[in-house]
């Protein structure tokens, strides 16, 4: 363990020219305001609730179709940037505290500063945005969950599938971590997962919103945004993140 992990955003990363799209998609679906942009392209917005810490931020890409992906918040990111990368990460450029970072499997992720977010947000409309699923070349998928494991000190336990591995932190935090081994090479990525009581109930509300199914599972669909970037619908308990009972054994 390199140290504690206090808090966790999920990023929303979405091509800048449909940037405005996915931010007003992304907060109707759990139900925030919108922090004024910043950055020098006025690229990233936080996505804040209205009585707990935020926990999902939207950043606006020049290059590539987006995708997603997770800042670690701890009391000391560079402590934490030392430790990734004695752990096989490399920096990708300094942030203010901390660094953009990528694992040795290739995804991007952040150690950033904590600043006493605690407050996990609620359920909204039966469904909680609350896992970054790293999607992972087979010959990289062992060292990928020994760098996340070692890098977060998170519970880490195989999935429900051999092509699953969740990385589960202490209560209170807001986001988990699945690694899911892809069937075939390609270079890493990363998408969001909400935990629905009712994923048909979920999706036919993000319908509405102006997304698009992709494909259906026996406990999981995947869907498109309006920005054309993938999330997943799962039917996880969306105050737990524990599996339906039938997908248990």
């Amino acid at each position: 363990m390199t140290g504690t992990i206090r808090w966790a955003y999920a990023f929303v990363d979405r091509p800048m020219a449909r940037f405005a799209q996915a931010c007003d998609f992304w907060r109707a679906v759990i139900t925030t305001g919108l922090s004024e942009p910043r950055g020098e392209r006025d690229e990233f917005v936080t996505l804040l609730p209205e009585a707990a810490a935020a926990c999902v931020k939207a950043q606006g890409v020049e290059q590539g179709d987006g995708g997603a992906h997770v800042d670690l918040a701890v009391e000391d990111a560079p402590a934490l940037v030392d430790a990734a990368v004695r752990l096989g990460a490399e920096v990708v450029a300094p942030l203010y505290v901390g660094s953009v970072l990528r694992s040795p499997g290739g995804q991007l992720f952040c150690a950033v500063q904590w600043h006493g977010e605690s407050v996990r947000p609620p359920v909204v409309e039966g469904s909680r945005l609350d896992q970054v699923c790293i999607d992972v070349a087979p010959a990289a998928f062992t060292s990928e969950v020994a760098f996340w494991t070692d890098l977060t000190g998170w519970d880490s336990r195989p999935g429900s599938l051999p092509e699953f591995h969740v990385l589960t932190p202490p209560a209170g935090l807001p986001l988990r971590i699945l690694l899911q081994r892809l069937g075939t090479d390609r270079p890493a990525s990363a998408h969001l997962d909400l935990a629905c009581a009712d994923i048909d109930a979920v999706r036919a509300r993000h319908e509405d919103l102006g997304a698009t199914v992709v494909a259906a599972g026996a406990h999981w669909t995947v869907m498109r945004d309006p920005a054309g970037g993938t999330y997943c619908l799962t039917s996880r308990d969306p105050e737990t993140g524990g599996l339906p009972v039938a997908s248990q054994a």
